[in-house]
């Protein structure tokens, strides 16, 4: 598989778009809180909680994260794509979809399990809004990630006439 840099930033920059709006209108409609207020909170996990009241500045940093951050899934799965079973499993629209319900809650896990406690220093809290995000991850993450990213069917006859 040939890796197009447009098709890898598509798959990072849909990412990142998609789950933006996804947090966005739930921290504005559902949590009572701003957008503003949300990409702070983002910040706050690098900067400190001084961010979370630190205006317009610290927010734009907060969406530069999580711009940073959409592009690194995208890369983690780039590289097991390489792997000859995920090729095999995304290579069916069912098997995108099955990838992405594997994959979305490994990137949601590490990210609230381990990454963002060790740059806290604050334990995780699994609350409900940790659930929203655990499933939410599945098709506002993993799935712009793997059904970007996945080959199509004729790039995956091509690899096997090359590998044959």
């Amino acid at each position: 598989m040939r890796l197009k840099v447009p098709q890898f930033v598509r798959a990072g920059l849909l990412t990142a778009v998609i789950d933006g709006v996804f947090s966005s209108v739930l921290s504005r409609f559902f949590y009572g809180s701003t957008v503003t207020r949300l990409w702070q909170q983002v910040a706050s996990v690098l900067l400190g909680p001084d961010a979370i009241d630190s205006g317009r500045r610290a927010a734009a940093i907060g969406l530069a994260m999580h711009l940073s951050v959409a592009f690194t899934w995208t890369l983690v799965f780039l590289v097991l794509l390489k792997l000859a079973p995920i090729r095999r499993a995304v290579s069916s629209n069912a098997g995108i979809v099955g990838v992405a319900a594997v994959f979305g809650p490994i990137i949601w896990m590490t990210m609230s399990l381990v990454l963002i406690p060790a740059l806290t220093g604050r334990p995780p809290s699994i609350t409900s809004r940790w659930w929203i995000q655990f499933f939410g991850h599945i098709p506002f993450v993993a799935m712009p990630i793997v059904a970007t990213l996945a080959p199509h069917e004729a790039d995956l006859h091509a690899h096997h006439h090359t590998t044959d």
